[in-house]
């Protein structure tokens, strides 16, 4: 049936004004936070880009003070981990340029820029672009700084090595959980005369003391490089193939997850590989067979409440993805982690 005239004009009457002004209490918070007096709100496109859109924040490299933030998002744009193709040191750059990720996120009913203390901090200061141990003695350094002053960080690599140091720094008192989707779990052992390399961080953070590996749960996980993560399972990792998503089904995951890190503090690591390169081909070891985002959007919509104490998105390498949609993927799981971490117990007051 068509709208009589009296529900019409109803409409008409409550609906006469801006964009800005909502009806909805959620929603007007929301609104109140992003549209100027004048109904206006900032072009996606417009000024200096940061990840997420959020603001500037400066940071001295020698003396790096993060004011009152609660979250850092920052750049780790370093690749000397990657045992196949390149370009990872792109991937902060990439994000940035991102636009129309957020505000809102509606299913867990944030606007996580808007409601925390949070600024773009630039780029982890690396002292060499060739040296591999170099960066991780930065990173460690860097993240450190971040730990003392109480700041959750929030990374775009670069590798995947770069989360082993930052581990260290964040676990040096209580070691982590994680929740890690990936296509590999990242557990291997040295090769190539060095154990620092995007196939083992997790390894080295458990046997350093910094990773809780019964309160870690690895999802995805495929592909030929299987034989190379029997420390996943002897360490006692709940590990989650790909092939079981969907005889499992999205529910069942989140309640593994949930029950596997508990209320502890809890790392979120995301590689985009994690993802079917349909969907994410700007990657440099891509493995058919993955998530959807979907599936991956379910899983972490389903964490909302855990102790989330720092995360990051890895892998990206956009000069493999001339549509930039890995660079889109990435972004948005980006502000999904951002989103999970309002309210954290981690944060600042």
């Amino acid at each position: 049936m068509p709208l009589t005239p009296t529900q019409l004009d109803a409409l008409r009457s409550k609906f006469s004004g801006s964009a800005a002004d909502m009806h909805d209490p959620r929603f007007r918070k929301v609104a109140e936070s992003i549209f100027s007096e004048s109904g206006t709100r900032a072009a996606p496109y417009s000024g200096i880009p940061t990840l997420l859109s959020a603001p500037a924040f400066a940071v001295d490299a020698q003396a790096p003070d993060f004011g009152n933030l609660q979250v850092a998002l920052m750049g780790a744009p370093m690749d000397l981990g990657a045992s196949n193709r390149p370009g990872a040191r792109f991937g902060p750059r990439a994000l940035r340029a991102i636009e129309r990720i957020g505000p809102y996120n509606h299913v867990l009913d944030v606007a996580p820029v808007h409601s925390l203390r949070v600024g773009d901090v630039g780029d982890v200061p690396f002292r060499s672009r060739y040296s591999l141990p170099m960066c991780i003695e930065d990173l460690e350094r860097w993240y450190g700084h971040l730990a003392a002053q109480g700041v959750v960080p929030l990374t775009v690599g670069g590798d995947h090595s770069i989360t082993y140091p930052i581990m260290k720094a964040l676990g040096a008192r209580q070691p982590l959980g994680m929740v890690h989707i990936d296509a590999h779990c990242d557990t291997g052992g040295p090769f190539d005369h060095t154990r620092f390399h995007h196939g083992g961080p997790f390894r080295l953070a458990v046997l350093d003391g910094v990773l809780d590996p019964t309160r870690c749960i690895q999802i995805g996980i495929r592909g030929s490089s299987e034989y190379l993560w029997e420390f996943s399972k002897d360490a006692g990792m709940t590990v989650i193939h790909a092939e079981e998503i969907s005889q499992l089904g999205v529910p069942e995951i989140v309640r593994m997850a949930r029950a596997v890190v508990g209320d502890g503090p809890t790392y979120l690591s995301f590689d985009v590989d994690g993802l079917d390169p349909a969907f994410a081909p700007g990657t440099g070891t891509p493995e058919i067979g993955g998530l959807t985002t979907r599936e991956a959007l379910g899983i972490f919509h389903g964490l909302q409440g855990l102790n989330i104490c720092g995360g990051d998105v890895v892998e990206v390498s956009p000069q493999y993805d001339p549509s930039s949609n890995t660079a889109q993927v990435g972004a948005q799981m980006l502000f999904e982690i951002l989103s999970l971490m309002v309210g954290s117990p981690s944060l600042k007051p």
